[in-house]
């Protein structure tokens, strides 16, 4: 499937805490070349971040409440880079194609 012209990709950073935008149709441009890198390098660092707070809520050692809120504060920030992510990869997927036979099933429904 080839996107149209005016499909609007979101990116992982924002302008000004507005959403920034790049009008997409599909191929690889060096701006989301550049966004497809930063999305797998959040990801990563997301995965990284959820491993080393598990290692350290799951090690028995008493935590401090500044550690708490150090771990709380990288895992929302991941997690909210993850979502973004996820928003943005599925505004890219496709609709499902209708097709005579699904419409049918339903009708009989």
């Amino acid at each position: 499937m080839t996107l149209s012209p005016t499909h609007l990709r979101l990116l992982p950073w924002s302008d000004d805490g507005k959403p920034a935008f790049l009008s997409a149709d599909g191929t690889a441009t060096p701006l989301s070349l550049l966004a497809d890198r930063i999305e797998e390098q959040q990801i990563a660092t997301a995965s990284a971040v959820l491993d080393l707070s598990k290692a350290l809520l799951g090690s028995g050692t008493p935590v401090t409440a500044d550690e708490y809120h150090f771990v709380t504060r990288r895992l929302a920030e991941c997690l909210t880079d993850v979502l973004h992510i996820c928003e943005s990869r599925g505004q890219r997927i496709p609709p499902y194609e209708d097709d005579d036979e699904s419409d049918e099933e339903t009708d009989e429904e």
